[in-house]
C-alpha cells in the first residue's frame, strides 16, 4: 500500500515567492500538494476546518512553511497560537522569511520554531533552499505519532 503523502501548507502573501516555492517543490519531484493560503488567519482556519476550509479532511499537514510578514496575523501570532494550542503544538513549523531581525529570529525560536530559514534573493538559491526544505519535512522526517502522548 503506498504511503499518504502529507501536505504541505504554504503561508505567503507574495504571489511570486509563492511561484518560486511551488516551482522549486516540482523541480525536486515532490509529490505532496501544496496548501497555499495568503495570511495568518487562512493558517489557523485551514487548520482547524473552518472558514473555506470547513468540511476538509482534518488531516495535519507534513509541515507549516510560514513568511513573519503577513497580514491579518502575522507569522509569529500564528506560531504563538500553533504552539499554545494542545491539537498542533509539536506540528513542525519553519519560517520562510526574508527578515533577517534579531528579534524575529530569536522569538520565532523562543516561541519553538523547528527552523528558520531566510529567503535568498538568488533565484537558484531560493530553488535549492525550498527543494532542501521541502524534501527534508515533508519526505524524510518522521513525524510524531497523531495522538500519541506528551512526554
Amino acid at each position: 500500500m503506498k504511503p499518504f503523502l502529507r501536505r504541505i501548507l504554504l503561508a505567503e502573501d507574495s504571489m511570486r515567492d509563492v511561484e518560486l516555492t511551488l516551482a522549486a517543490l516540482e523541480e525536486h519531484h515532490l509529490a505532496n500538494e501544496v496548501i497555499v493560503v495568503e495570511d495568518g488567519v487562512e493558517v489557523l482556519d485551514y487548520l482547524y476546518c473552518r472558514g473555506k476550509f470547513e468540511g476538509r479532511v482534518n488531516r495535519p499537514p507534513a509541515v507549516v512553511l510560514l513568511d513573519i510578514k503577513m497580514p491579518r496575523l502575522n507569522g509569529i501570532e500564528v506560531l504563538r497560537a500553533i504552539r499554545a494550542s494542545e491539537e498542533f503544538h509539536s506540528l513542525p513549523v519553519v519560517m520562510l522569511t526574508s527578515s533577517r531581525e534579531d528579534r524575529d529570529i530569536v522569538e520565532s525560536y523562543d516561541l519553538g520554531i523547528n527552523a528558520y530559514v531566510v529567503k535568498p534573493v538568488d533565484f537558484q538559491e531560493f530553488i535549492e533552499a525550498v527543494k532542501t526544505l521541502g524534501l527534508f519535512w515533508a519526505v524524510l522526517n518522521e513525524p510524531r505519532p497523531h495522538g500519541a502522548g506528551n512526554h
